[in-house]
């Protein structure tokens, strides 16, 4: 107390008194904050900087009598306007000029007001410099000896009240401390600012201790990983866009360093936005929106360089990957440079990690994978689809096809269908589907012949690969390098794009919708590519199924083990397994009436022994039908309503034998429905109308001739030139179709 008497040093002649009542304030036993050391502390900084004041001994007075009031809980504003009127009342009394009391005054008052920081470049309009002087040495308490600091602040905080309400307000104080700048003169910055700073952050560091927060700070940490980890997302989105084209079919000449030179340019941003999302500094938001404004331009460039797609000309697989790489790097610089903004206003010191800060990390990179395998993945694909697809042709109601009575005549004749013909028809509940060359799938109506829709792809040159489903409403279509794409067969629109996994999968069945793997796998699929179920045979194994509206009946022979063959049977919609045995190794499975019809073995000969019908949802054998041991041809089983047709030779395979034989079983019994026997060769192709004749073409002295094979026995029927005699027919329903020169013919 007599060092700090001593201080005073006739600071007003004559006020001996007032010093002492002013020490006295300080040390009273009442005070528990702001006592006698804190003085010394602001008066020795003051000695420090008082040279900088332009009116020494107001600073000094104001200095003494800042805290000379304190009331325990008090705020600073409320000390300081306390003190100031005590000064304003003691100081006359000892003959100060009134104008110098109103400077005292008004500098004790701005003590009030120490927590809240100057501007990241403190430049006022007018220099304060007696109130920079006297704030930087009350601050100055902030740079004190470490052990004499956390006295301080535990006074402070214990004079404050609830301990809670306390270390919540100091918290914010403290932080709002660190985030400008401590002190008001550059000489105090230099010889406190570093000291305090210290002092600042270890007493934050103590106060987060103390204060359960275990989620403080998680917004900085998501935006800081969402910057890393999306730039890190973009240069694998560039890499991947390297290997795709801009265009289809690709140029020759295209670029490829775009996506090249996005992936480094990424894959670099990444280190630098975590840098820039941790850092509050003018240069760290400069260098996060150089990164935001790259990814914009780029946008802009790759938004106008996009092909305009014709029928010779698609977008190409690069486009929608480049312009996502972009938009993941917009995201990372604006992630980084709103990080940057937020640290600078309420977060540049953050405490070590706790719970919420953790999970961000984790979460913002599994939120980043999402986004490319959910999002990016599937929008760049759909992208791609859309952009290349076409559909020509004015819906209009279907017509319905008259039944060909094979006269001789003919119903209709296509418009020119170049690269296809009537062997890979297929009919739908609208039309006949014709596939082309150059990715294009078209409609016909099966009344005239006219085209109703033409599908068309820009990214495909290959000759699609088509069958109907779901009970002839849609037709799937498999394009070389795209994959299955549902068609609506009334409108020829797209209505689903089957899943990647899916494009090299085959068709087992079209209906109920089977798709089968080269691996032992089968798969209960909806016309839209959406799976039920899969049923896998195992390693070593060829699977072969067959379905009726309810069961799914499977075929397993074992390649690499003497295990017998087994059979199975799955329910259509669950894949539940409703039993299994072993079997011979059935052959060329048919459904019929509801039964699965298959053929026996007939020892080393091609030629099956039997054919036997099982119920699938048992597996009990519902009839067997033996099969001539003269016939020796392919045995050929087709169905017809109720009736199994099966098509072979009377004699033996040879090119001297020139008859065919036609049986039709009935499917609900087992007999033999009716048979006929026909001079015409076992080896040419035939196909079996709905109502069960069997038809063929063969060339005879008259021209092409249609050989027609049924109940009412046999009978040949020329037909018009221009008929492509050694192209295979088609039976649509009971609408025959043969194949002209580029074109499709249905006969009457």
């Amino acid at each position: 107390m007599v060092e700090l008497r001593a201080r005073w040093d006739d600071l007003v002649p004559g006020s001996a008194s007032l010093a002492d009542e002013l020490v006295a304030r300080y040390v009273e036993r009442t005070r528990r904050a702001y006592r006698d050391h804190y003085l010394g502390i602001v008066l020795t900084a003051l000695d420090s900087l008082i040279q900088l004041s332009t009116d020494p001994t107001s600073v000094r007075l104001a200095a003494w009598f800042h805290r000379a009031v304190h009331e325990p809980g008090g705020s600073p504003a409320e000390d300081a306007e306390a003190s100031a009127r005590l000064a304003e009342h003691l100081l006359p009394q000892y003959g100060v000029p009134a104008i110098r009391i109103a400077e005292v005054a008004r500098l004790i008052r701005l003590t009030g007001d120490l927590a809240a920081p100057p501007p990241d470049a403190y430049a006022p309009p007018r220099r304060d410099a007696n109130g920079d002087v006297l704030l930087d040495a009350v601050n100055a308490i902030l740079a004190s000896d470490p052990s004499r600091y956390v006295v301080h602040t535990a006074e402070v905080r214990r004079d404050a009240g609830d301990r809670k309400a306390a270390l919540e307000l100091r918290y914010d104080e403290v932080r709002d401390l660190l985030d400008g700048h401590l002190y008001r003169t550059q000489l105090a910055r230099q010889r406190l600012g570093p000291v305090a700073r210290v002092n600042l952050e270890s007493e934050l560091a103590g106060l987060d201790s103390e204060l359960p927060a275990p989620w403080r700070g998680w917004e900085q940490a998501a935006l800081t990983a969402t910057a890393t980890f999306t730039a890190i997302a973009a240069a694998v989105v560039a890499i991947a866009a390297s290997g795709a084209s801009w265009e289809t079919p690709a140029a020759q000449d295209e670029a490829g360093w775009p996506p090249v030179a996005l992936a480094v340019i990424s894959f670099f941003s990444a280190p630098i936005l975590f840098r820039c999302a941790r850092s509050a500094s003018q240069r760290a938001r400069l260098i996060a929106g150089t990164v935001l404004a790259i990814a914009v331009t780029g946008l802009l460039i790759a938004w106008a360089q996009v092909p305009t797609t014709n029928v010779a000309v698609g977008v190409g697989l690069r486009v929608p990957l480049v312009i996502s790489g972009l938009l993941l790097l917009l995201v990372a610089g604006a992630a980084a440079l709103v990080a940057s903004l937020l640290r600078t206003r309420t977060a540049r010191f953050l405490p070590a990690r706790n719970l919420g800060q953790q999970l961000a990390w984790l979460a913002a990179p599994a939120a980043v994978a999402l986004i490319l395998l959910l999002i990016i993945q599937p929008l760049s694909r759909s992208y791609v689809l859309g952009s290349n697809e076409r559909v020509e042709g004015t819906p209009r109601e279907a017509g319905k096809a008259v039944p060909s009575v094979l006269d001789g005549g003919v119903a209709w004749v296509s418009d020119s269908v170049v690269g296809t013909g009537a062997e890979e028809a297929i009919g739908t509940r609208y039309g006949v589907a014709i596939p082309r060359p150059s990715g294009v799938v078209e409609m016909l109506d099966a009344a005239t012949g006219a085209l109703r829709w033409r599908y068309s792809r820009s990214d495909s040159d290959e000759k699609p690969v088509i069958t109907a489903t779901g009970n002839g409403e849609y037709v799937l279509a498999q394009f070389s390098d795209v994959g299955y794409l549902l068609l609506d067969a009334n409108t020829g629109k797209r209505k689903a794009a089957w899943p990647g996994r899916t494009r090299d999968r085959y068709i087992q069945q079209a209906q109920p919708l089977l798709t089968g793997e080269r691996s032992g796998k089968l798969h209960g699929v909806d016309p839209s590519g959406h799976e039920r179920w899969t049923y896998d045979s195992g390693d070593c194994t060829d699977l072969g199924a067959i379905a009726t509206a309810e069961t799914v009946v499977t075929f397993v022979s074992h390649t690499c083990d003497e295990r017998p063959d087994e059979m199975s049977a799955l329910d259509v919609q669950s894949g539940k397994k409703l039993w299994t045995k072993t079997s011979d190794t059935y052959r060329r499975p048919v459904v019929v009436a509801g039964l699965v019809v298959v053929a026996e073995p007939g020892g080393d000969s091609d030629v099956p022994a039997a054919l036997t019908a099982i119920e699938p949802r048992t597996g009990d054998i519902r009839w067997r039908w033996e099969v001539p041991k003269t016939w020796a041809c392919r045995t050929l089983l087709n169905t017809a309503g109720k009736y199994l047709i099966v098509v072979d030779c009377p004699g033996p395979s040879s090119l001297e034998n020139q008859k065919t034989i036609v049986t039709a079983i009935d499917a609900n019994t087992g007999l033999t429905a009716w048979q006929t026997q026909a001079p015409v060769s076992p080896r040419v192709k035939v196909t079996v109308t709905a109502d069960g004749r069997v038809i063929s073409l063969g060339r005879g002295s008259a021209g092409c001739m249609a050989n027609v094979i049924s109940q009412a026995g046999f009978r040949q029927v020329r037909l018009p030139t221009g008929i492509s005699c050694n192209r295979d027919p088609r039976a649509v329903g009971n609408l025959v179709l043969t194949s002209g020169s580029d074109t499709v013919i249905a006969l009457r």
